[in-house]
């Protein structure tokens, strides 16, 4: 079953800030649950590229190693980018990460992630226990550390 889960937020910051913190991938680090264990296994650029492979470990059930490799399929500077994943524990993960203008203070930011479990049916029916309440708990996070950084 493909699922969809999207958060946005306002951001008081220029568009080129918020671009230039989120197309940093040394920066996903700081957005992300420290219970998570994530750790990026790859050198990184400061700026990411289509074609551009990060791959990282995170422990995201019971403390066990999960090995993810993204790609970044998608780069149009200051409007979006968008990152798939290759390797790693779900069958499709396709995130989005879109930027927008409201004013000259305000920006939004907003993340779509398009998904598919493994393991159908029993994935299925682990997502509304499992998945789904993890997913939105990350983004909960990713929210207040924006904030706190754009504050």
């Amino acid at each position: 079953m493909i699922r969809t889960l999207q958060s946005s937020q306002i951001l008081r910051t220029s568009l080129e800030r918020a671009w230039d913190f989120f197309s940093d991938p040394r920066n996903l680090a700081r957005i992300t649950p420290p219970e998570l264990d994530f750790t990026v296994l790859t050198d990184l650029p400061e700026r990411i590229h289509p074609g551009m492979m990060i791959e990282y470990r995170v422990r995201p059930l019971l403390g066990l190693p999960v090995r993810w490799l993204t790609e970044i399929t998608h780069v149009e500077p200051g409007k979006f980018f968008v990152d798939e994943q290759r390797i790693g524990p779900y069958r499709i993960w396709h995130h989005e990460h879109h930027f927008r203008q409201i004013d000259a203070a305000r920006i939004e930011v907003t993340d779509r992630i398009t998904y598919v479990l493994p393991l159908s049916p029993l994935g299925d029916l682990v997502h509304p226990f499992l998945v789904r309440p993890q997913l939105t708990k990350i983004f909960a996070y990713r929210e207040k550390a924006v904030n706190a950084l754009f504050a």
